[in-house]
């Protein structure tokens, strides 16, 4: 008699695969780490097979554990559109949204993003959770979030299926405290030649486009720090360490909610947003009033 597949078993090996380690693998699933052992090992018998197999500090799927990993995906991701289908029948229960926020992005233009969400008809229930755009993309794969906010689309080289809609683009701002703006606002951009700038890190499509705009320009700031999260570097620039740039379309938001001024603007340097969708069509109807309302509205 061929023995029972235990998916609590599949689910820990499904999370450690994912995660590359078990010692993440138990931070999200917040179960020990011999627990997960134990659990994988259990698997592994029960299959007779071995999964993994070490590389380095951390963990690679042997060849069977790559085609278990293959139907742990599809078997969470129908498990997943099971729960989202349920949940989004009307049965006086608020409709469910699950947005993955890649952290880059400024938290002033995420809240106008979702903005139009809770202007629905419908109440909704929003669940936000900020990380790197790779494990956000993985979640969005395995169907534990309805969309991901990115600044930019997902690329060829990523081995995830999902579909980029354009939200709209902008030019970027540069802020710094009044008396900061009075000194660096003549001459600019030339002005920001030596100035004290604080930046994203260079794992951001602003950066990128930062440093190029910076090279063909000829101007060589000095980058006082470098930040993942734009709400960190906003308080820098709050307290008048330097300069900083953020999206235009959110220009006065970040002068009101941080007591700064506009150094200057520039068209050149274009920021991009994208919802990032498992499926093609929007058929989520929360999803489909953020991209109307970045469209129609923020990024008109």
């Amino acid at each position: 008699m061929t023995k029972a597949l235990n998916f609590h078993h599949l689910e820990y090996f499904w999370v450690v695969a994912r995660e590359g380690s078990i010692v993440r693998a138990a931070e999200e699933l917040r179960v020990s780490q011999p627990t997960i052992s134990l659990q994988l090992k259990e698997l592994e018998r029960g299959l007779g097979r071995k999964l993994f197999e070490r590389a380095g500090r951390g963990l690679a799927l042997t060849d069977a554990g790559t085609v278990v990993y293959r139907y742990a995906q599809e078997i969470f991701a129908l498990g997943q559109d099971l729960v989202n289908a349920v949940e989004r029948q009307p049965a006086g229960r608020p409709l469910r949204l699950a947005v993955g926020i890649v952290d880059v992005i400024p938290k002033t233009l995420v809240h106008r993003l979702l903005a139009p969400v809770l202007r629905l008809p419908q109440s909704v229930h929003l669940i936000c959770r900020e990380d790197k755009g790779d494990r956000l993309l993985a979640d969005l794969s395995a169907r534990r979030f309805d969309v991901v906010l990115s600044d930019g689309p997902i690329g060829t080289a990523v081995q995830l299926r999902g579909y980029n809609h354009l939200l709209g683009e902008c030019g970027v701002s540069f802020f710094a405290t009044p008396s900061l703006a009075d000194r660096y606002r003549r001459g600019f951009p030339r002005s920001l030649d030596r100035a004290p700038v604080l930046m994203p890190t260079d794992n951001t499509a602003m950066r990128r486009s930062l440093n190029l705009w910076f090279e063909n320009l000829r101007i060589h700031p000095v980058v006082v720090a470098e930040f993942d999260d734009g709400a960190t570097m906003s308080s820098f620039g709050r307290a008048g360490v330097g300069v900083f740039p953020a999206p235009s379309a959110v220009e006065d938001e970040v002068c009101r909610d941080n007591a700064v001024a506009v150094v200057g603007r520039s068209d050149k340097l274009r920021e991009r947003y994208y919802a990032i969708t498992s499926d093609a069509r929007l058929e989520h109807p929360a999803v489909a009033a953020i991209l109307e309302g970045a469209r129609a509205g923020l990024f008109s």
